[in-house]
């Protein structure tokens, strides 16, 4: 039986016992609403109060600045559609990337059916969308401006700090919205430094548990609710709060080291998996040398990248092709990047957490070496 290696965190990543013991705590010794007024409710309400607290901390904002919702894709959700909606006498305009996670793009095409004029920006060949095209892009129209921090494909950091600068210099009435799930407890970074009014955040990539994520709404951003009902979360996200889910998000926050600290360790990570897998012929990689070093993006040409996949998950070895959310479809990232259509075929995310180990990446180097010549002869790749 061979071993397994896990290089699929940016998709989830394994929870941590102590977040597990948490939710399990919570759903058997604390299982009161919230929302009640008698001792199970206060027991609980206390418990949440304590979870909102330590994520508020982590981002270094106000509890009353987070928002828990069931995920990543709820909160993207709520910030694209809550501010184009409560901002809508204010300008039509609205300037997401062409890079972005699909529960960014998707609700943007929806504003789009509801009238907004909604602009799309394409990255360089770095993956990296250009500040100056944000700043031509914005004016005194835009109402909000999404990109995200780190994206999900590549790892690319993207310029949000010179987005909050151009909404500025140019006087536009915008929101400036972050989907940081790949940067949280990962890159060293607060709303505050970024500039930003929304931040969207995520459990299970930081080894959480599914179904949990939060928003950060800056204190004086107004947003509509997307969902109605009795009224919790302030209003904007009504319904009974996930208590053991939201309580073992804020202890696999708690137990995250601080990012600057980890980062040393990730960069040493990332350099030998680089090594390694040029050490391969025929390998390219997609990601820029300064992308986050969690995440790293390469081509196979000759071999497409699902049937690559398959091969090294039958070697213990996971990663995915293009984002796990888009259940192999071609990446939107890459094409937008530019990259020719075998390179964008043949690719290959690699997501590394702070557990990932050298020998996995060697032996998903050892795997890809043996995918190319064994595959290769017998794929038929389609090129354009």
């Amino acid at each position: 039986m061979h071993c397994e290696h896990y290089l699929d965190n940016s998709a989830t990543t394994p929870v941590l016992p102590q977040a597990a013991e948490e939710a399990l705590r919570l759903m058997t010794q604390c299982w009161g609403n919230p929302s009640s007024l008698h001792t199970k409710g206060f027991l609980a309400k206390k418990e949440l109060d304590s979870a909102r607290e330590t994520i508020a901390r982590r981002l270094g904002a106000a509890p009353e600045e987070i928002f828990f919702t069931s995920g990543g894709t709820e909160a993207n959700n709520l910030a694209l559609l809550g501010a184009a909606g409560a901002r809508r006498r204010m300008g039509d305009k609205i300037v997401v990337t062409a890079i972005e996670h699909d529960s960014v793009l998707n609700p943007a095409k929806e504003l789009e059916r509801r009238g907004f004029q909604v602009q799309y920006l394409s990255p360089g060949p770095n993956g990296v969308v250009p500040a100056q095209a944000l700043a031509d892009a914005i004016d005194e129209k835009t109402i909000l401006v999404s990109i995200m921090l780190v994206n999900n494909e590549t790892g690319a950091i993207q310029p949000v700090r010179e987005a909050a600068q151009a909404i500025r210099r140019k006087g536009a009435p915008a929101l400036l919205h972050t989907d940081c799930v790949q940067a949280f407890c990962k890159l060293d970074f607060t709303p505050q430094k970024l500039g930003a009014d929304l931040c969207t955040v995520s459990g299970h990539k930081l080894h959480g548990p599914k179904g949990v994520g939060a928003l950060y709404i800056k204190r004086g951003s107004r947003l509509l609710p997307q969902v109605y009902g009795g009224g919790q979360e302030g209003g904007l996200r009504s319904g009974t709060e996930s208590l053991p889910l939201i309580g073992a998000f804020a202890k696999a926050v708690e137990l995250a080291p601080q990012a600057r600290a980890l980062l040393p360790q990730m960069e040493e990570r990332n350099g030998f998996l680089r090594q390694k897998l040029l050490a391969v012929p025929g390998v390219v990689l997609n990601s820029p040398e300064e992308a986050l070093p969690y995440i790293l993006n390469v081509s196979l040409p000759g071999v497409r990248g699902e049937t690559m996949l398959h091969f090294l998950a039958e070697r213990g070895v996971y990663v995915s092709s293009g984002s796990a959310c888009g259940r192999a479809k071609p990446s939107h990232v890459l094409a937008a990047m530019g990259l020719e259509k075998s390179l964008v075929e043949s690719a290959l995310r690699v997501s590394l957490s702070r557990f990932t180990q050298e020998e996995d990446l060697a032996a998903l180097a050892a795997g890809v070496a043996a995918g190319l010549k064994t595959l290769a002869h017998v794929s038929s790749p389609r090129h354009s």
